[in-house]
């Protein structure tokens, strides 16, 4: 685990890391506003700034090699703070923090909800995204905290908003937005792990031209005439061939 001062300096780490071959198992990206809600949930002293955490993988010699390369440009991107750990209870604690981290956000708006979004981009536009992103939700009145599976250009966000407010509710939604038509934009995805659902239809003729949705809607009626398997998500209501 270390600590950078920014937070593309944290996803400039994950980039080079990947890109250099290194076999990691987990790059976990976390900014300042999670790490915050880790201390509060939990009674931590963590600093306050962008972490990044790693897990090497492969003998006891190779991991070690692996984890001295990666302090090298941990170094280079202004890091600090290195913690390394071998053993199992310590690592458990250690991933605690990331397992834990959305409960972790509760703690600061405990009467709130959570709207929880991702998007994915090309590993090498992850960093500008991340950064384009976070001031957006640093702008915003809501609470936000941003993970990331550093690792695979996967980008999540939790924003915290009062459900009997719809002025909260429609900040949530543009932040929202935001980072989808960001990540579009860089030839990323509007969702990388949380799928499309109903959320996300709005977004799909964007991200894929409407021939390639009526060709999805042609093999969807094939197989499902009737309708009846997962009716009203992933394609939408407009499509038609």
């Amino acid at each position: 685990m270390c600590n950078f001062p920014t937070i593309k300096d944290a996803a400039d780490v994950a980039i080079d890391t990947m890109l250099s071959g290194i076999q990691v198992s987990r790059v976990e990206l976390l900014d300042e506003v999670q790490v915050r809600a880790v201390n509060i949930a939990n009674g931590k002293n963590l600093p306050e700034v962008p972490t990044l955490m790693f897990e090497f993988i492969g003998t006891e010699a190779y991991s070690h090699e692996q984890t001295q390369i990666v302090q090298r440009i941990v170094s280079e991107h202004n890091g600090s703070d290195f913690v390394f750990t071998e053993d199992p209870e310590a690592k458990k604690e250690l991933w605690k923090i990331r397992k834990e981290a959305l409960w972790a956000c509760f703690a600061m708006e405990p009467n709130f909800e959570a709207m929880i979004s991702d998007v994915c981009v090309p590993l090498s536009n992850l960093a500008e995204l991340i950064s384009r992103s976070k001031q957006e939700l640093d702008a915003s009145s809501l609470v936000c905290t941003v993970i990331a599976h550093a690792g695979d250009g996967n980008f999540h966000t939790v924003i915290l908003f009062d459900p009997n407010e719809e002025e909260h509710r429609r900040e949530a939604e543009r932040l929202n937005q935001f980072m989808v038509y960001t990540a579009l934009s860089m030839e990323g995805t509007c969702t990388g792990e949380h799928g499309v659902g109903t959320g996300k239809m709005k977004y799909l003729e964007k991200e894929l031209g409407i021939e390639a949705l009526q060709t999805m809607k042609r093999i969807k009626t094939a197989l499902d005439p009737n309708n009846i398997m997962n009716p009203g998500k992933l394609i939408p209501p407009h499509v038609c061939f």
